[in-house]
């Protein structure tokens, strides 16, 4: 049985949660892995008419009989985890099938502090972080100061990581940012709460899922955040702080690359992003207003508003190389029912020049604007087609473009947010 990554093609807020929700639901999916970001992700799913938003968990926890699992390459924040948790419990999810990795990285309250004052410190030239410590842990474990999960299992070495983390931290916040320095003991107090909650659920997630996979069980693996937002391959610095593309699934969970079998990149029929750094196909007229508003696009962790502009085949092209993508799976097509153009950015200007692929410096990719091609629309409200063959015969014609503009072939076009509006797109 093989292993999937679904990860996002764009700058995160796809529908990740969907395309992982169809897999699990037309496929036994045995495992459903997180393997980067923290609770500065979100996956919304809609089950039976009813929603449900996961963002440190895995969206696999809402299937039954599927093991979700926390991989070391995530940053566990335990009061968002045990939040999150009993907000499920409390609806009747059965959450009993989760295990977190030892080796995770745990965000402390510290964490959250340095990242507030950081941004508030930056001004103009902030990044646009979710100020949920998720940046500070990762330079914590790039650091080798970092606190991982098994750590809360044993209070001296708990307390000697924190004080070692902390000493330079707390000049920090005193004298550049005039705030008060962190109690060592209040930390590992606060830490040391949650330890025996925690105890149950961890385990050795590299062994677990390199054995489900000699089992043969099929096991998915879920990105968080998405391809441009890749601490590597995005628009740095305007970006998350692990990889966010498929090699980081086999760092993040333990798992070695040959063991992928198919890879697959969620991207929405148009292009939205969170936060700050470069855009080339925002719109800030009536078209991505009402892009804005048709689509519903605020953040599902953040609540904050989400960019809007046309889709961006010069992304897509790029995710297709940087993560060797198998397939894409197209979200929201039904947003662009009743525009009679459909505008599509199939390269960029740059001072005059033409780039088909992305450019090679972010000085350039700041600079470039949108070339683009007018693909004709259709008015049809297309939420109740359940095959690709009742779609309007323009909005046919849209997905086959972008699948030849994209280089890669479009495997799935979800028309709502219910789990029935998914539709299979039968090969060109």
């Amino acid at each position: 049985m093989p292993a999937i990554v679904v990860l996002g093609a764009q700058w995160g807020d796809e529908g990740k949660g969907k395309a992982t929700d169809l897999l699990t639901t037309t496929e036994k999916i045995d495992y459903v892995v997180r393997t980067s970001g923290g609770h500065n992700a979100g996956h919304t799913i809609v089950v039976n008419g009813e929603k449900f938003a996961t963002h440190l968990l895995p969206s696999g926890i809402l299937t039954p009989g599927c093991t979700a699992v926390i991989g070391n390459g995530v940053v566990v924040s335990p009061e968002a985890l045990f939040r999150e948790l009993e907000a499920l419990a409390e609806r009747g999810v059965d959450v009993s099938r989760l295990v977190v990795s030892a080796n995770a990285h745990v965000i402390a309250s510290y964490h959250q502090t340095i990242d507030k004052v950081t941004e508030r410190f930056l001004g103009k030239n902030k990044v646009g972080t979710t100020g949920r410590g998720i940046g500070p842990t990762y330079a914590d474990k790039v650091a080798r100061v970092g606190v991982r999960v098994a750590d809360l299992f044993d209070e001296k070495i708990l307390h000697d990581k924190i004080e070692g983390s902390l000493d330079v931290k707390n000049q920090l916040l005193a004298k550049v940012y005039n705030r008060r320095a962190v109690d060592v003991d209040a930390v590992v107090e606060e830490l040391l709460s949650y330890a025996d909650r925690l105890r149950p659920l961890v385990a050795d997630t590299s062994l677990l899922l390199n054995q489900a996979l000699d089992r043969g069980d099929t096991v998915l693996f879920e990105g968080a955040q998405a391809t441009m937002l890749d601490v590597d391959h995005g628009t740095y610095p305007f970006v998350t702080s692990s990889n966010a593309v498929a090699g980081g699934v086999c760092t993040g969970a333990g798992v070695g690359p040959t063991r992928i079998d198919r890879v697959i990149g969620v991207i929405k029929a148009y292009t939205t992003r969170v936060g700050s750094g470069p855009f080339p196909t925002e719109l800030f007229d009536e078209d991505g207003e009402k892009l804005w508003k048709i689509g519903g696009e605020v953040g599902v962790s953040t609540g904050r508003d989400r960019r809007c502009g046309w889709y961006d085949a010069v992304v897509a092209r790029y995710a297709s190389r940087v993560n060797g993508l198998t397939d894409l799976f197209l979200t929201k097509l039904d947003v662009l029912s009743s525009w009679e153009k459909v505008p599509v950015c199939v390269a960029y200007d740059v001072d005059g020049v033409r780039h088909a692929e992305m450019p090679m410096t972010q000085t350039e990719f700041h600079h470039a604007r949108p070339v683009y091609e007018h693909l004709d629309g259709w008015w049809e409200d297309i939420s109740g087609c359940r095959t690709f063959d009742a779609l309007p015969a323009n909005a046919q014609a849209y997905v086959r473009a972008l699948e030849e503009m994209s280089g890669t072939r479009i495997w799935g076009v979800g028309v709502g947010p219910g789990r029935e509006q998914t539709l299979v797109v039968p090969p060109s």
